[in-house]
């Protein structure tokens, strides 16, 4: 039967409401849930395209031991032999669980449980440590928690926000539409980017920050010097709630404004206008993300930050206040129930004997874990040197994400034990199991997440479970019992939920931020219908829109927050070995490591292979050419990537996505070139600080597939693939062009013999065309050359869905572009619509000369938005043609 299910999107923090909707036939559609406080309907082109994701390819779908199919009882009992062994043998710090933000609360609080007050070690961390934890320590530095002060509504109210390390636009494209909504109809709001990278974002705002490298806390320590002696400065708050302004100022003042010039790379003006902008205008929200915490400094970053909003007593105030953007749709319900390493459940320390006792005895736990355990860096290096003897790898792939990318593989290679439950069986992490678990996936699972702003929002099942997947919190539950433990035996995911509203309350009395005991006596029908809302909701509370500390009251033993002095200074990581500074973060259209969206078509129709942003003038010095290959490399890896020349890149750095995996890509893992540094607080890494060097790949042909099927990986030294409308599209870079290309064709895709075969060699250029049918469809084309292949990749994609009947038809494939007549789309701008760059053009030269009225004619940026800047530089660039 049709039914709509209200859930939530499983992608950034923002925690958009979606409505899925399965119709008689049992195809999914998604829409915007206009009821959620988070989105109020909107979604990002990711969201839009979930109904796409949700294909059983590659799923996995029933448990594995050691590559073998098994049943439930087998791979379970051997998990809890193992570990029970290995505890037995060598202690609990000798077993470890590396957890993830894409996983449900409900999911993360039985794994806490379970490791913390069971097995009695620490040794749980999540991959939130690689994107939030500096955040975390520096909340927990100032506010004695980790609090996140304000709600979405302040970024709407406020007169001037400030986006410190965040492609707003790219990474919380919601978030970015209701502040260019919100700025639309109050046009004297102000909007200040602070990023190394020119990014989308940053084509939005009314002032861009091209900051050096990890030069933020320069910044704001002169910001905090320069408010201290303005109006702006809020005496009578500093005075009553804080303590510690005046060895904060004092370091701040330790640096002139040629100093902070110097280490922020920004002028005297530039310092002065933003300094002057911060003071003058009251309503003032900051938000920060990734290039802030994905730093060595990442949590003095934070508390440079939080500095001038307490200074300024700008915080828990409408339209006021520091505001980090979580990575993660579940990065804030994993540090509610303590997923971290370094904390206990429900907001608690760890090092609180009181805390630790009060937790065990909730719980009724033989045992609780004594000391923190280790941090995400610090647990693989453990896994690498052999103490940690049985890993539990939940939701993420490590090898893909972590730091010195490479070790961290070898050391699960090498690990006694590697147990690793996800939604796919052929994911680089996945690989190296020897028990795979096969989990739910979204429109699957059953539970909660809670967003950046505190908002816990339901996420519903909507289709059945595939083959014998069964939640997270399932195999860990099952797995405990396996093991002795009593305390486990949950019916559903509503109980979790309750007993972790029941601790959040247990012995608080307004003494933890973090309190749900409204929802403590929950039952499944209640928790069914339960709708978004914001914590704390303590008991008797109703819920509530609330924001926190406006008037102090902070969860340090004082109650008043601590302003911390933190020192500037930059650590460069070039050299003359490795010159250049490697930054690295998301696109628009990908997720993490592409396990999702990689199945998607439209999410990589915009960018559809691994690339390299360089300034157009560096790459000119070191021979490398428009779209030409290129090497990067240090001493702890290197890889090969696509050029893309850009001016958005200041010179002397580079900038690489994360996304790219040895499932879509011949080397292409960018964590490689990583090292494992990390914040001495947080323990975060620093991902967007390395030095690399950079040369071109020495290739002597290219080539271009478009391929009906998903093909395996290549024997070539550059391959990127990505899913097609119909199929599959490649990318190749060859040392030397194959003797026999038909045959290398042939060979590499698994043809058969028995397929007709059009071919196309020119001997003076070198190209060289292939195309190979089965009856009427297009099962391969191939196009090669010795530079570059041009051709209308998205003219040959639709090929794969076009009836080629005659053999006018199919030799026409040969040309690579589309016949007189026919329309060339051109590369994809708009992914939610399938618009490309040349119908844009068109629509520009019938008289289209505004974004509005693209979108009227085609559509292009109407739905997630995050295409509008493209489109308006097309539009400025037909107009400069034009005038020329």
């Amino acid at each position: 039967m049709p039914h709509e299910t209200r859930t939530t999107c499983p992608y950034c923090g923002v925690g958009c409401g979606v409505i899925a909707k399965v119709d008689e036939h049992g195809i999914v559609s998604v829409k915007g849930d206009p009821d959620h406080p988070a989105n109020l309907g909107r979604l990002c082109s990711k969201g839009s395209a979930l109904a796409d994701t949700l294909s059983m390819d590659g799923r996995a779908l029933f448990p594995e031991i050691r590559g073998e199919r098994a049943d439930w009882n087998d791979a379970l009992d051997l998990v809890a032999q193992k570990f029970s062994e290995a505890i037995a043998e060598h202690g609990p710090d000798s077993v470890a669980f590396y957890v993830s933000g894409q996983c449900l609360t409900e999911d993360y609080y039985v794994a806490n449980k379970l490791m913390k007050g069971f097995i009695g070690s620490a040794n749980i961390d999540t991959n939130s440590r690689l994107c939030m934890a500096s955040s975390v320590a520096g909340h927990r530095r100032a506010f004695g928690s980790d609090t996140v002060p304000g709600t979405y509504e302040d970024l709407e109210l406020a007169d001037l926000i400030i986006l410190v390390g965040s492609n707003l636009a790219w990474c919380h494209p919601v978030l970015n539409q209701r502040i260019q909504a919100a700025k639309q109809s109050r046009p004297g709001m102000k909007i200040v980017t602070i990023d190394p990278r020119r990014s989308v974002s940053a084509d939005l705002a009314d002032m861009h920050l091209m900051i050096r490298s990890d030069g933020d806390v320069a910044l704001f320590n002169g910001l905090l010097a320069h408010l201290a002696s303005s109006s702006a400065f809020d005496h009578d708050y500093v005075a009553a709630h804080t303590t510690g302004f005046p060895d904060a100022l004092e370091v701040a003042k330790s640096r002139t404004i040629l100093d902070i010039s110097q280490e922020t790379g920004l002028t005297v003006v530039e310092l002065r206008a933003f300094y002057r902008l911060f003071e003058t205008t009251g309503k003032v929200v900051t938000c920060y993300s990734q290039g802030v915490n994905q730093s060595s400094i990442g949590t003095d970053k934070v508390n440079a930050i939080l500095n001038c909003h307490l200074a300024t007593g700008r915080i828990g105030k409408p339209g006021m206040g520091p505001f980090s953007l979580t990575g993660q749709p579940n990065a804030m319900g994993g540090r509610e129930v303590g997923g971290l390493a370094n904390m206990l459940a429900a907001h608690m320390n760890i090092e609180s004997e009181a805390d630790r006792e009060r937790v065990q005895r909730f719980w009724n736990a033989p045992t609780i874990a004594q000391k923190p355990g280790l941090k995400a860096v610090d647990m693989f290096e453990a896994v690498a040197d052999g103490r940690i003897k049985a890993l539990w790898i939940m939701a993420t792939n490590p090898v893909v994400s972590m730091p010195d990318a490479d070790r961290v593989r070898e050391a699960i290679r090498n690990c006694p034990f590697v147990v690793v439950s996800d939604i796919q069986k052929n994911t680089d992490t996945a690989a190296l199991a020897h028990v795979l678990l096969p989990a739910t996936g979204w429109g699957e699972k059953d539970g909660t997440v809670t967003n950046s702003e505190r908002r816990i929002s339901r996420q519903r099942g909507f289709l059945d479970l595939p083959g014998e997947t069964r939640p997270d919190w399932w195999h860990m539950a099952e797995v405990a019992k396996r093991m002795g433990f009593a305390g486990f035996d949950y019916a559903g995911p509503a109980e979790i939920f309750a007993e972790h509203a029941a601790l959040s309350a247990f012995e608080n009395g307004g003494s933890r931020d973090f309190d749900i005991g409204a929802r403590a006596n929950m039952g499944a029908d209640e928790f069914d219908a339960m709708m978004p809302f914001q914590w704390p909701q303590p008991r008797g509370m109703a819920a509530s829109t609330t924001r926190f500390f406006a008037k102090g009251g902070f969860y340090t033993p004082d109650r008043r927050a601590r302003f911390i002095a933190v020192k500037s200074g930059r650590d460069d990581r070039t050299g003359s070995d490795a010159p250049f500074i490697l930054n690295t973060g998301r696109i628009r259209d990908q997720w993490h490591t592409m396990t999702r969206t990689g199945k998607a078509a439209r999410l990589s129709s915009h960018l559809a292979e691994p690339f390299v942003e360089i300034n157009p003038a560096d790459a000119l010095e070191l021979g490398i050419s428009k779209a030409g290959l290129v090497q990067l490399e240090n001493g702890f890896g290197s890889v090969v990537l696509r050029a893309l020349l850009t001016e958005r890149q200041p010179r002397g750095s580079v900038f690489v996505p994360m996304h790219w995996t040895d499932e879509y890509a011949a080397d292409a893992r960018i964590g490689a070139l990583l090292a494992p540094r990390t914040d001495p607080v947080s323990g975060q890494p620093a991902l967007k600080h390395a030095g690399v060097r950079v040369r071109p790949a020495e290739m002597t042909a290219f080539g271009f597939a478009v391929v009906a099927f998903r093909p395996g990986r290549f024997d070539a030294p550059y391959w990127g693939m990505a899913k097609a409308e119909g199929g599959w599209r490649v990318e190749f870079g060859f040392d030397a062009m194959p003797d026999d290309m038909e045959a290398w064709c042939r060979d590499s895709f698994g043809l058969s013999d028995r397929m007709e075969h059009l071919a196309y060699a020119d001997s003076t250029t070198g190209q060289q065309r292939h195309g190979f049918f089965e009856d009427d469809r297009l099962v391969l084309a191939f196009y090669a050359a010795p530079e570059p292949v041009a051709v209308s990749r998205d003219w040959a994609v639709k090929q794969l869905s076009t009836s080629l009947a005659t053999a006018r038809a199919r030799f026409a494939i040969l040309a690579g572009r589309p016949g007189a007549g026919q329309m060339d789309p051109g590369a994809t701008v708009c992914s939610c619509f399938s618009v490309g760059v040349n119908q844009i053009v068109a629509a520009v030269a019938d008289g289209c000369r505004t974004v509005e009225a693209i979108g009227n004619a085609l559509s292009a940026g109407t739905n997630c938005g995050s295409c509008r800047v493209e489109i308006k530089g097309i539009i400025d660039g037909c107009r400069r043609q034009a005038a020329e």
